[in-house]
């Protein structure tokens, strides 16, 4: 454990971004690069980002933690699994890889449980004994912080994106009907795009709903009834009183929590206990801020 400096990494499916941040979660410096194609070449850019960080922030850093898109392993810090918008990236050895490009100790962990561990720790649900993650992005992934502590299971628990039981359309992971075809940014765009024969990305799409467009205003509907559907299993399995939402889907959530809310009043949980659902505080700084706390 240290209590000076450390670096966050946040590998994405677009960009990585590396941070120095502080022991009270200010971030100090970053650095940003589209992501490549190929492990190692992700992993070269990535070590890159962390010497330009520390470099611009004039510190040194003890140690560096990772939050990763995909299914890592936290002990051999393999990529066991990704989706399929990553080239060459199951099967990196992330931990080793990075330790060696760096000379810094790694720690590894999935990007939405690093994003989890940075809301817990100085965001929306700081404070909060037990709670959940969703992140709305490109996919839909998410966390789990149990008794004051990130709970990974073998790597891959609270990923709800893939929990079946939501129509029968065919997700990126290849199976069918999964929370990630109603609910992320990908799948909004789809459907929308389904419904007016054209191509339009998330962001317009939600301006689109802010103005009126009945379609558009549906998509998003139907996202944030997923979602809390997705809401209802998580307090039905642990009981948690508390779910934070993020990811570039949660900048409509003036559009997706009423529907969230309405699912949850229609259902509400079996054990009477509320849930509140809370959108992410910390933006884009979450995922770096959360590795970086693992790393100490």
């Amino acid at each position: 454990m240290t209590g000076g400096p450390t670096a966050g990494v946040d590998i994405g499916g677009t960009k990585i971004r590396a941070a120095v941040v502080t022991a009270d979660g200010a971030v100090l410096a970053s650095a940003t690069a589209p992501t490549p194609s190929g492990g190692a070449a992700m992993l070269d850019v990535a070590a890159g980002l962390v010497e330009r960080a520390t470099a611009t922030a004039r510190v040194r850093v003890a140690a560096v933690g990772v939050g990763a898109a995909g299914v890592v392993d936290p002990v051999t810090g393999e990529v066991l699994a990704a989706s399929d918008s990553f080239v060459g990236w199951v099967g990196t050895d992330l931990r080793s890889g990075l330790a060696a490009r760096t000379g810094l100790p790694v720690t590894v962990a999935n990007d939405v449980d690093a994003f989890l561990v940075g809301e817990a720790t100085w965001g929306a649900v700081r404070g909060v004994r037990s709670a959940a993650g969703i992140a709305l992005g490109t996919g839909v992934g998410g966390a789990l912080w149990l008794d004051g502590a990130l709970y990974r299971g073998a790597g891959a628990a609270g990923e709800i994106g893939h929990v079946p039981g939501f129509g029968d359309a065919r997700c990126t992971c290849g199976q069918r009907g999964h929370l990630e075809t109603l609910a992320s940014g990908r799948s909004v765009e789809r459907r929308y795009g389904e419904a007016v024969a054209a191509a339009v990305g998330a962001a317009e799409i939600e301006a689109r709903a802010r103005a009126g467009d009945a379609d558009a205003a549906r998509v998003l509907a139907d996202a944030g009834r997923a979602v809390g559907s997705a809401v209802l299993v998580l307090a039905a399995l642990l009981d948690v009183g508390h779910v934070v939402v993020g990811g570039g889907l949660a900048h409509a959530w003036d559009l997706l929590e009423p529907a969230i809310r309405a699912r949850l009043d229609d259902e509400p949980p079996v054990s009477g206990h509320p849930v509140e659902v809370r959108r992410a505080v910390l933006g884009g700084d979450a995922t770096v801020v959360g590795a970086a706390a693992l790393a100490r």
